[in-house]
């Protein structure tokens, strides 16, 4: 038992320096890999779209503004920004020399649509809302048209119902703003009438 543990410390030092010596030997015949490859991410430019009204010029607050970039043909996404109380939407991650189409829809107005494209790091965009016009579609030629319908709240035309006529012997109710009618056969003063609570 002795005699094995003296031969182990023996070779113990020259098994560590063979071990080492093939280490490096194989090293240097390996081609040095370390991983992926770092790909540095590409330049992003900032862009500031302010919103407002056309007819006034206040800014809109918490418009949505969405920016769908395309780079080198390529659709890279969407991002939807909302407006501050100064109608103002930034977003500094589009890569810069893409296209980007910027759409902006607010309540009581109608959506903005429009292509942009962005070569510089900071690129400002001022977007005057309109009211409600014909809905903006990607394959109609959209400029210029006026809407078919008024904007606001419409009401739906109620048809009235036929066959049916008020009953003349029942009370009709007056109205607050008409005037009470004169008594003139009775050859007394007119009725003045009750007030209202």
């Amino acid at each position: 038992m002795m005699l094995s543990r003296r031969v182990l410390f023996r070779f113990f030092p020259v098994c560590i320096a063979v071990i080492l010596t093939a280490s490096v030997l194989l090293a240097e015949q390996s081609p040095e890999r370390h991983g992926r490859k770092y790909k540095p991410p590409p330049e992003t430019s900032k862009i500031t779209v302010e919103v407002k009204k056309k007819f006034n010029g206040k800014p809109i607050m918490n418009a949505a503004v969405i920016f769908n970039p395309f780079k080198d043909g390529k659709d890279i996404g969407n991002l939807e920004v909302k407006t501050d109380p100064d109608g103002k939407a930034t977003i500094d991650i589009i890569p810069t020399g893409s296209l980007v189409r910027v759409q902006v829809i607010a309540n009581g107005y109608a959506t903005f649509a429009k292509d942009y494209q962005v070569d510089d790091t900071a690129y400002n965009i001022e977007i005057e809302m309109l009211r409600p016009r014909e809905q903006v579609s990607s394959y109609v030629d959209n400029d210029g048209k006026a809407s078919s319908r008024k904007w606001g709240v419409q009401e739906p035309v109620r048809p009235k119902a036929s066959g049916q006529k008020p009953d003349s012997s029942a009370p009709q109710p007056s109205k607050p703003d008409s005037t009470p009618p004169s008594n003139s056969s009775s050859g007394g003063s007119a009725q003045q009438p009750a007030p209202q609570q």
